[in-house]
């Protein structure tokens, strides 16, 4: 893997993002981004009892005491603010929580997930790009346009067609922001402190048919 020229530093803030090969699908059915999810609820903690394929062997009751443990200790890699699956790539905001979190982080899941739908698949090889892109967060005000960029993903890239939609999207944290829920995968407090209880969807819609005209010309902007 190339070595990356920017730093990732810890109790900083990434827009982190990489795609398949060849811009090829990643995630292919409904099994596939679940196992995703999962993979990122696992690999944002430290401490972990091995890889993700070996803890799902252990009894229900004793994979539950473990996410209890590890929810308690709150010992993180990373917390995640925002994602959001698309069907050909992904999107984090991420904060880095332990020295080379992120890299971690994205290294187990990128791996753990590629083995298991090369698995199903009968393919062999990585699946996504050898290096994922990581944008520094310098200021509140590029906080909350990526996490509107990153949530606005399914509507602008056209993997659904209405607002409506968008909010059903599952593979994105955007209905946790909507429904103001407290426990959930992502910390929402940071983005949330900015708005209102209806603040952060008007927030959303507002920008949303805008970024989808930007992205049909995208390719003409940047060739």
């Amino acid at each position: 893997m190339p070595r990356r020229i920017v730093p990732l530093v810890t109790e900083e803030i990434y827009h982190v993002f990489n795609r398949g090969i060849d811009r090829r699908p990643t995630f292919l059915s409904k099994r596939e981004y679940e196992r995703a999810i999962k993979l990122t609820n696992y690999y944002r903690f430290r401490e972990l009892p091995g890889k993700y394929s070996k803890f799902i062997t252990l009894p229900i009751d004793q994979q539950k005491q473990i996410f209890q443990q590890l929810e308690k200790e709150n010992n993180k890699r990373v917390e995640i603010l925002t994602l959001c699956l698309m069907p050909n790539h992904f999107h984090f905001l991420l904060k880095q929580t332990a020295d080379n979190g992120i890299s971690k982080f994205i290294s187990d899941w990128q791996n753990s997930y590629t083995r298991f739908h090369n698995l199903r698949h009968e393919r062999t090889g990585p699946l996504f790009n050898d290096q994922f892109k990581a944008v520094h967060i310098e200021s509140e005000e590029q906080l909350l346009h990526v996490s509107r960029y990153i949530h606005l993903n399914p509507y602008s890239g056209q993997v659904i067609n209405s607002l409506a939609d968008l909010v059903e999207y599952p593979w994105s944290s955007l209905s946790q922001f909507f429904n103001q829920e407290k426990s959930g995968l992502c910390e929402t407090e940071l983005i949330l402190s900015n708005f209102s209880k209806s603040g952060y969807k008007k927030f959303i819609f507002d920008q949303a048919d805008y970024q989808r005209q930007l992205e049909k010309i995208k390719h003409l902007l940047f060739p």
